[in-house]
């Protein structure tokens, strides 16, 4: 054989055996379940402080086995539970997905909009009409119903109505919440008709028929013996029981919660036939981990210990009933906190001689009215306030011929002079001003539909007390810069055990979620994707 045919031959071989090794190879199954499981006010500090009380299937699983973040944030100012949700689901930041809070002003008719009300869609075993139309990009559940043409299965359920559809999506499956007068698993026409496996449930399984009997006490001695809490020493164990006119808001709020939770979501898996066969589903859940009541944390510290551990066991339940049910490698779960911890002030700063004060706004609304007057002539300029944000009277303006820019930066001016003022920040500063480290925050939390004309941010220390337009009632919010760090875990297909601690935003779980998946991104997602191995 010449020194040519032996090269040709060669040649052949290696393209032989190049082509069956790229035959042998095949992509890595996709899961057939992702479980996303949001915590809601989830703490590292507390989750690192109870960790002795922990058992061995929950939090200490999934340091484990998981890849874990141990420095997770969101990418824009002052998180709530909604907007935290909205931009887990969609990788984008309230400025594109329309999520800057709960609630905003409608300024069509001044008052305040939840932000899934929608008059459209009438509930289910509720009186509450819910959509997610104020949602307006995708998520990543909808990105999952759009690759499988609507065969994959998806499904959310959350003690509370913001975050349990703003999880479902557009396009979900169904999707529930507890209702908070009557204790019932309830959902909304948007979805469709309810399903009659959660009729099941409700007849046989519903919190109202148990609640009277239902008393929370600490789950064991030890922690009933524990105290991480510097204040008080070791604290009376305490007994709740769960009655009056609050008695499902009060239970929404306790280490008990959790338990309803998972009784519920893996009905929903059973009943639905969840991770079942090769198309992949999705399950959204959201777990409690806020103090018991919104009392401070002085109030009820071995509350907060308990649910700490009853979410332990809760979040360990979870993974073991859904891994025997689907196969622990066909699963990918994530698991991850919304930011934020809703606590009154529990002291009187002024006996510690500490800076503070109480910012009016409904005060500060009236003398920005009376000072645009002496400026602009008589007029109603400023229409309303709501938390931290002013409206202007635009069809005002606009009639007066007044330049906003002028009117804005002006108003900026007055506002900044008021005690308990820390910064103040236009729309138009926040829309067009020069870009800064400080300011990106603000600007991600910033949307041109629904924010205000006028943000104010409060000093730290101060409280903010707003006019509550639906009573006569007014609501105070004491103002806190502390970094609140909570991690990311992911555990199942795909990803390695790993610890990371390098600080990580959580618009980024969506592209990757989506990139294990192999599907597209939600549409206003622009990040890239975490890389599977944790590496």
């Amino acid at each position: 054989m010449n020194s040519n045919s032996t090269y040709r031959f060669i040649s052949t071989l290696a393209v032989l055996f190049s082509f069956y090794g790229a035959e042998a190879q095949t992509a890595p199954a996709l899961p057939k379940l992702v479980v996303n499981v949001v915590i809601d006010q989830l703490r590292s500090d507390y989750l690192e402080a109870f960790a002795p009380l922990y058992g061995e299937k929950g939090f200490r699983r999934l340091m484990q086995d998981g890849c874990v973040y141990t420095q997770a944030e969101y990418p824009f100012a002052s998180p709530d539970r909604a907007s935290a949700t909205a931009c887990l689901y969609t990788g984008a930041t309230p400025y594109d997905n329309g999520i800057t809070s709960q609630r905003w002003l409608d300024r069509e008719t001044l008052r305040p909009l939840y932000c899934v009300d929608d008059s459209k869609y009438k509930g289910h075993l509720t009186t509450e009409a819910s959509s997610p139309t104020h949602l307006s990009v995708s998520s990543i559940s909808d990105e999952l119903k759009i690759a499988t043409e609507g065969k994959g299965i998806v499904i959310s359920v959350s003690p509370f109505r913001d975050a349990a559809i703003l999880s479902a999506g557009h396009a979900a499956d169904a999707c529930f919440w507890l209702n908070e007068l009557t204790g019932q698993w309830c959902s909304t026409s948007y979805y469709g008709s309810y399903p009659s496996w959660a009729l099941t449930y409700s007849r046989y399984n519903s919190l109202p028929q148990r609640i009277n009997d239902i008393v929370w006490t600490p789950s064991n001695e030890v922690v009933g013996n524990f105290s991480y809490f510097v204040s008080g020493g070791l604290k009376k164990p305490f007994e709740h029981k769960f009655k009056g006119n609050s008695t499902f808001r009060e239970f929404k709020s306790s280490g008990l919660i959790n338990e309803e939770v998972n009784k519920f979501a893996t009905h929903c898996i059973a009943s639905s036939g969840m991770g079942l066969d090769a198309i992949t589903d999705m399950l959204s859940i959201t777990y409690y981990a806020g103090s018991y009541n919104r009392l401070p944390v002085s109030d009820c510290p071995m509350e907060l210990q308990d649910t700490y551990v009853r979410l332990d066991n809760a979040l360990g339940g979870l993974i073991d009933e859904v891994e025997k049910r689907v196969g622990a490698g066909n699963v990918l779960f994530m698991v991850t906190g919304t930011g934020y911890f809703d606590e009154p002030a529990s002291a009187d700063l002024t006996a510690y001689r500490i800076p503070t004060g109480t910012f009016d706004m409904h005060r500060a609304e009236m003398l920005l009215n009376v000072y645009l007057v002496a400026v602009y002539g008589q007029g109603q300029w400023v229409e309303s306030s709501l938390g931290n944000e002013i409206y202007l009277n635009r069809k005002l303006i606009e009639q007066r011929n007044i330049n906003l820019t002028e009117m804005l930066e002006m108003s900026s001016t007055f506002i900044i002079q008021l005690a308990g003022v820390k910064d103040v920040y236009t729309s138009q500063r926040l829309s067009f001003g020069a870009w800064t480290p400080g300011i990106s925050k603000m600007r991600n939390a910033y949307n041109p539909h629904r924010s205000g004309d006028i943000l104010i941010q409060i000093a730290p220390g101060w409280s903010l007390t707003e006019v509550n337009v639906s009573s006569t009632t007014n609501k105070q919010n004491i103002s806190r810069e502390s970094y609140t760090t909570f991690p990311l875990f992911f555990m199942g297909a795909g990803f390695d055990p790993n610890k990371i601690e390098t600080p990580v935003s959580i618009d980024y779980v969506a592209p990757t979620v989506a990139k294990v998946l192999r599907i597209r991104s939600p549409n206003a997602c622009g990040k890239p994707a975490l890389r599977p191995n944790c590496q």
